[in-house]
């Protein structure tokens, strides 16, 4: 190469080899803006804008950030669960008296060491079962286990199943034997003729046995030897075929809502039974304060319609939600609601299986022993764990809604229909507190509560109900009616409303008695409707 083509190498300027080199050199000085404000300065540079702002950079920017979202969100959730789980458990950390009632339970063998009063209880449970599954099972084992901590004396125990099978039978006088000889207990079990119970007739003439009605005469049958034994009972309890810990049981009685002056205060409590590891189950029975029915069934379970009363009690951590009726698959009740108070009252009471035992006047609600009901009209359903409390409420202050009164749900107290569900809740509930907000969003997108009927109803009032009546029953009752057969006309009767009118609604749940009437062994029945337009 020529001399004059040749360039001087001072005429070109070398690369730094590294970040000390390029430290190192001398630069003019320059301003140096504020470190907030620096990052906005490098867009006055028209290069760097156009970097930013093309198509193809912003289509991967925001592809960036979906995933780090869908990266951050779930692990961010882990960490609120866990956090809420360790430090703010839901319904975990009981009060200290329920901490003492476990202790004497678990420190001692001898019986009726979760008794601290000596109260008379008795338990009852009306049960269905095959093969004898929950007598010998875990059902069972824990019976045996309460009756023990209640203490033996102190305890009868009723159990009565209708039309068992062979297998069930065996395992009912095997668990009779079973019961210790200091306990009183009557435990039966007999081909029930359904035949006999109290049934409805169906606008085409037809008799049926209502689903409520054969529920609230096993459950009286469970019910009937309260007075037959001569002892004035404190308490009572009711089992559904429920997995339940028998020292939950034991504070469902004696810790509830306790007193200053320690004993537990309430006319009923309830246990919040689970189908699944998050889900409530027992919905039919369950009103809130306000005579509310319930959200979506997992935590807190009611919705923030009106006052929301039950629902802030649920989130304030309570043991004792005040709410209108719940069941829960185990409940407690004072057993002066239940009994008898002299030879006389029990001379004059109904025999269980008179018809007046299950649909029973408004006087008699009022005057006498607490029994389980069903609602007589044709079509209109009742829970008859429902009616209990109500009735209960009205024979403690004569009015439909008292202002104040002591129906409790106990959410501490938990039980499951399987053992693996039951094994998951003392987890599951920890982080529950989570669920409040979506739990409130969801309620208000599927417009719940739904209403409440006949809320404005007092006992006694005399009232007019409007019915829609087929022109053809049989037709319009069929499984295959079409929208002409619904043709008909509005006919209206009177009533006498009776307490609870609140707990139940529009429906016809009956017994299959005959191979005819389906399969399985209840089904729904759908009210007469107007055909649609």
């Amino acid at each position: 190469m020529s001399a004059k083509h040749r360039r001087s190498a001072n005429d070109y300027e070398l690369l730094p080899r590294d970040s000390l080199d390029q430290e190192a050199r001398d630069y003019p000085e320059l301003h140096v803006a504020s470190p907030w404000f620096s990052p906005l300065l490098r867009f006055s540079n028209r290069a760097v804008y156009a970097h930013y702002v093309t198509p193809r950079r912003r289509k991967r920017s925001v592809l960036r950030l979906v995933y780090w979202l869908l990266f951050s969100i779930p692990h961010f959730i882990l960490l609120l669960v866990l956090c809420t789980s360790i430090f703010f458990p839901s319904y975990t950390n009981r009060p200290a008296h329920y901490v003492t009632l476990r202790q004497r339970a678990l420190n001692s063998t001898e019986p009726g060491r979760a008794n601290p009063y000596g109260e008379k209880v008795f338990v009852a449970a009306a049960l269905y079962e095959e093969k004898g599954n929950l007598v010998s099972g875990a059902w069972g084992k824990a019976v045996l286990q309460l009756i023990d901590l209640l203490g033996p004396e102190h305890v009868h125990l009723s159990v009565y199943e209708d039309n068992p099978d062979l297998k069930t039978k065996q395992a009912l006088v095997d668990f009779r034997k079973k019961v210790p000889s200091n306990a009183n207990s009557t435990i039966i079990f007999e081909d029930l003729d359904l035949g006999t119970l109290p049934h409805i007739t169906l606008p085409t003439g037809e008799e049926r046995l209502k689903r409520i009605a054969f529920l609230a005469e096993v459950r009286n049958r469970a019910l009937a030897p309260i007075d037959k034994h001569g002892v004035q009972f404190d308490k009572i309890l009711f089992l559904n075929d429920v997995i339940f810990d028998p020292i939950d049981a034991a504070q469902l009685l004696f810790a509830t809502n306790i007193d200053s002056n320690g004993r537990a205060n309430y006319a009923g409590a309830c246990a919040v039974d689970f189908i699944n590891a998050f889900k409530f189950y027992d919905r039919f029975a369950t009103l809130g304060f306000e005579a509310d029915l319930t959200g979506i069934p997992f935590f807190p379970w009611f919705t923030s319609a009106q006052a929301g009363i039950s629902r802030n009690d649920v989130l304030s951590g309570t043991d004792a939600v005040r709410v209108r009726s719940c069941w829960g698959g185990m409940v407690a009740y004072e057993a002066r609601w239940f009994q008898h108070h002299s030879p006389l009252d029990q001379a004059l009471a109904p025999n269980a299986t008179d018809e007046s035992s299950t649909a029973i006047s408004v006087e008699r609600i009022r005057t006498s022993p607490l029994r389980f009901r069903y609602a007589k009209a044709t079509f209109w359903e009742s829970s008859e764990c429902c009616l209990i409390n109500a009735d209960l409420q009205y024979r403690e202050t004569g009015k439909a809604l008292p202002s104040e009164n002591r129906i409790f749900m106990n959410p501490y107290i938990r039980v499951a229909y399987d053992e693996r569900t039951f094994l998951w809740l003392s987890l599951t509930r920890r982080p529950e507190r989570l669920y409040s907000l979506i739990h409130d969003f969801l309620n208000k997108m599927m417009g719940m509560p739904y209403t409440t009927n006949r809320i404005n109803e007092e006992p006694g009032d005399k009232v007019t109900d409007t019915w829609w009546e087929y022109d053809n029953p049989s037709r319009g009752l069929a499984p295959d009616a079409t929208n002409e057969d619904f043709k008909g006309h509005w006919v209206e009767t009177e009533r006498e409303a009776e307490p609870g009118g609140w707990c139940g609604g529009v429906n016809l749940l009956v017994i299959h008695e005959k191979p005819e009437h389906g399969e399985g062994k209840w089904s729904r029945i759908n009210p007469p409707h107007p055909p649609s337009k």
